[in-house]
């Protein structure tokens, strides 16, 4: 059984259907404490569960763990190099998981965004992998993009206009403060609408 860390519905598409139309057991687990407001959070959340409804895959929530301090803590004073943390954050989560719910490997939905930086994702999964005895199961899902997109549209699902971060969405939409756009970033989350 793969775990699959997912970040929403939209992303979460491509990677199930890849993982299922190859005969994996998938479990998917929802761990994100770098979506800011709750709101958001929320809106998210729900529709990765109409996905997984769907599709027929198990779905875990870690909504007790949800607390945006330990992202802002970590981002903090950090915020151009803030992605990898994330990253780093949530996928050791996820491996801990894995680990407690016996499951072979891991992954994420991450790895299906065109926007993320899939090496920073491949070396905190494998540092993940490596700290919780759990083998990492890199996959490039970007090719399911435009399907992805067509079917979150179609499902008339929530698609998100940026990562998911207060950094992310202030840089998303500075343009209406008149503010220049800040220097490249690690990666940012969207599913364009």
């Amino acid at each position: 059984m793969i775990l699959v860390h997912a970040c929403c519905g939209p992303c979460a598409i491509t990677v199930l259907q890849t993982l299922m139309g190859r005969g994996e057991a998938v479990r998917v687990f929802y761990y994100n404490p770098n979506i800011h407001p709750l709101m958001e959070y929320l809106r998210r959340k729900e529709a990765l569960e109409a996905v997984c409804a769907r599709l027929e895959a198990p779905l875990d929530c870690a909504d007790a763990e949800y607390d945006p301090a330990l992202f802002l803590r970590m981002s903090a004073f950090r915020e151009a190099a803030r992605c990898p943390g994330c990253y780093a954050l949530r996928l050791d989560r996820a491996a801990r998981e894995a680990k407690a719910l016996g499951c072979g490997a891991f992954t994420s939905t991450l790895l299906y965004s065109k926007y993320q930086d899939h090496a920073a994702i491949r070396a905190a999964g494998e540092e993940a992998a490596a700290a919780h005895g759990v083998a990492f199961h890199y996959d490039d899902y970007r090719d399911g993009w435009d399907e992805g997109v067509r079917l979150s549209r179609e499902w008339g699902l929530y698609r998100q206009p940026y990562c998911g971060c207060v950094h992310s969405e202030f840089d998303r939409y500075r343009k209406k403060l008149g503010k220049p756009a800040p220097a490249a970033r690690g990666g940012r989350c969207v599913t364009p609408s």
